[in-house]
């Protein structure tokens, strides 16, 4: 086998597993926020409530980390997640779909649109409400695990450039959020701890330069810099992002730290805590809910922006740059089976409840739980949606 066919049939069976793994774990998460409905909705609902309100301290001499379940799930569980996030991104520019840069147009154009239109759409029902537009950004975000979890239902009749258009945009989107959380979702920043966090990272830079290949001593760092950056004000996850980013691609005998550990932390992102994150997100209170409490302007621009703003946006900005000659759909792909690609990425979930605690944990009560209703809302008419479509779009499993 040539070079060129081994390393594509590598990348093939690569995003096979990744497909395979995340589907899994979109089940899962499925599960698990079904469950915390369940359970918010019943008179376990107080012990819901009390598992995530209790304190959980960490002390190390002076230094004392107190918070309560939740935000220990959200901050500390969450910046793993985003850890794997960042060594994602880092494999894929190095190597991966987005290292050529003609590969990046369409899924980059499509990912902008599906930016700038949901938040478009929220900020126009929401103006004039200075803490609802706090929540701006919950409808920019994608959920790959559920997203490929409706995709993997329709099995070999999935075209491979449908996964990869998929999975290209999802890390643009993934980059975004990442962008986004460090500019507009940071408190009174701390300058001593920023310092400490800087001074992290660039031991970690220099960790990389020099050749250190032992993932025990960026997994310690990361750990020092998660605590620097969560008392700094700047969100705790982004110690995740930074610190993957410096771990190294090759090491001295050809072999690949950031690849292995990507490969072993897939595992149990997917099935712990992606799932104990949904559990413990998604627990809305059903009983008093009225027809008033959906057409509010949160959980309406929210639901709009997903299941409108999601497959307007990807469908105008890829159109945009098919007419204008900067890109040609890949064969396979088609605009039918773009629309119903589009469409599951409404499939906000995980990334847009993550964002909808951060828009509104200080925010005014009167908007507790209607992020949730709109994310949950607009979640599942986006996949109701992309399921007839793609029902349609994508040849029967006899024609392939």
């Amino acid at each position: 086998m040539s070079e060129p066919n081994a390393k594509a049939e590598i990348l093939t069976q690569a995003i096979r597993e990744f497909v395979k793994l995340e589907s899994a774990g979109g089940l899962l998460l499925l599960a698990a926020a079904a469950a915390a409905l369940l359970v918010a909705n019943t008179p376990a609902s107080q012990i819901y409530d009390a598992l995530l309100e209790t304190i959980v301290a960490v002390q190390v001499g002076a230094l004392i980390v107190s918070k309560p379940l939740l935000l220990w799930i959200n901050d500390g569980l969450m910046a793993v997640f985003f850890f794997l996030i960042g060594l994602e991104v880092k494999r894929e520019l190095l190597e991966g779909e987005l290292s050529s840069p003609s590969a990046v147009i369409l899924p980059g154009m499509g990912a902008l649109g599906g930016m700038v239109v949901p938040a478009a759409i929220y900020a126009w029902l929401n103006w004039g409400d200075a803490t609802a537009m706090d929540g701006w950004a919950i409808p920019v975000a994608t959920d790959i695990a559920f997203a490929l979890a409706l995709l993997s239902a329709f099995g070999t009749r999935v075209p491979a450039a449908l996964k990869v258009f998929l999975l290209a945009l999802a890390i643009f989107d993934d980059l975004a959020a990442i962008v986004i959380i460090a500019i507009f979702y940071s408190e009174d920043l701390a300058p001593m701890a920023l310092l400490m966090g800087a001074a992290a990272v660039g031991v970690a830079v220099a960790m990389n330069r020099l050749g250190v290949t032992r993932v025990s001593a960026y997994v310690l760092l990361g750990i020092a810099l998660w605590v620097a950056v969560l008392k700094s004000g700047v969100h705790a996850t982004l110690a995740g992002v930074l610190i993957a980013l410096c771990v190294p691609m090759q090491d001295a005998d050809g072999g690949s730290p950031l690849r292995r550990l990507e490969h072993d932390l897939h595992g149990p992102v997917a099935f712990v805590i992606l799932p104990v994150f949904a559990f413990a997100n998604a627990g809305l209170p059903l009983s008093g809910l009225s027809f008033d409490d959906l057409i509010h302007p949160v959980p309406l621009g929210i639901a709009a922006g997903l299941v409108v703003g999601k497959p307007l946006g990807i469908l105008g900005f890829v159109g945009l740059a098919v007419a204008c000659g900067l890109a040609k759909l890949p064969a396979g792909l088609g605009w039918l089976r773009l629309l119903g690609i589009s469409l599951a990425c409404g499939i906000g979930f995980t990334m847009s409840l993550f964002i909808a605690g951060l828009a509104f944990e200080h925010g005014s009560g009167d908007y507790f739980g209607g992020d949730r209703l709109g994310i949950l809302l607009g979640s599942v008419l986006s996949a109701l949606a992309a399921g007839v479509i793609l029902h349609f779009a994508l040849p029967a499993a006899a024609d392939r």
